[in-house]
């Protein structure tokens, strides 16, 4: 550990969240918007679901640990939506114990502390045509719009029950006309267009949101004293105060 201690954000989910912090992956955004106000920890794995999240949460996310998270984001959805097939060991997870996994998980990292505040991402949309071009037919057959909706519908409405901030990936990316062609590198993943708005959603979010301390990066100190400017483009760009962003790529 070293010092000073700064706020802790965990970025925890799948693929994802694994990808985040490359070629110009949301993760990355938020790193470089709070650098000096807060430490990006990042626990992706790749491949997994509700299920597989809800067996190690305890190890990830200890409840006796001395330091614990400001704020963790959670993305699981999209292949617990997955349908089976021949050439896969994925099985899919039914909707009602993707709901209640998540529940769980919700749950849990409320309880880590007084001060530990969640934010769950949907699952987002795919693109059928970069699926079957960039991987295989069969990937692109079990990976539908329709499950994803489901899923992605399912989420929203347990955030509700349970009091956790939601961010509907699957409408915001759906936003953009060219969202098919441009938001996914294979159909799935995102590319630092489809990042980009990720980065700006949960930007929304931290700023919109009436939680005490806040967490919005223009209300946590810069450590060490305050720069004689803004030393990253995304926060440059958040100096308007609508939550939008522009990737150092697209400057």
């Amino acid at each position: 550990m070293v010092g000073p201690a700064r706020p802790l954000f965990v970025l925890f989910g799948s693929s994802i969240v694994q990808l985040s912090f490359s070629n110009g992956g949301w993760g990355s955004i938020i790193a470089d918007l709070y650098s000096r106000r807060a430490d990006i920890l990042l626990r992706g794995y790749s491949g997994w679901n509700s299920r597989q999240a809800l067996q190690v949460l305890h190890h990830v996310f200890p409840k006796d640990s001395a330091i614990q998270p400001s704020l963790v984001i959670v993305y699981f959805g999209g292949n617990d939506a997955v349908l089976p097939f021949p050439s896969s060991q994925k099985t899919l997870v039914p909707l009602p114990e993707y709901v209640e996994n998540m529940k769980k998980i919700g749950i849990h990292l409320k309880s880590l502390s007084e001060k530990t505040r969640v934010i769950f991402l949907t699952a987002p949309p795919v693109s059928y045509a970069l699926i079957k071009e960039k991987l295989s037919e069969e990937h692109a057959k079990c990976r539908t719009l329709e499950s994803c909706r489901k899923y992605a519908e399912a989420c929203k409405e347990l955030c509700k029950k349970i009091d956790v901030k939601c961010i509907d990936v699957w409408s915001a990316i759906q936003k953009r006309d060219d969202w098919l062609t441009s938001c996914f590198t294979d159909g799935i993943h995102l590319t630092a267009e489809g990042s980009q708005i990720v980065a700006e959603e949960i930007c929304k979010v931290l700023e919109e949101a009436d939680w005490e301390p806040s967490l919005h990066w223009k209300e946590l100190p810069i450590e060490f004293g305050s720069p004689t400017k803004p030393s990253s483009p995304a926060r440059q760009c958040c100096a308007n105060g609508n939550g939008s962003l522009t990737s150092p790529l697209q400057t």
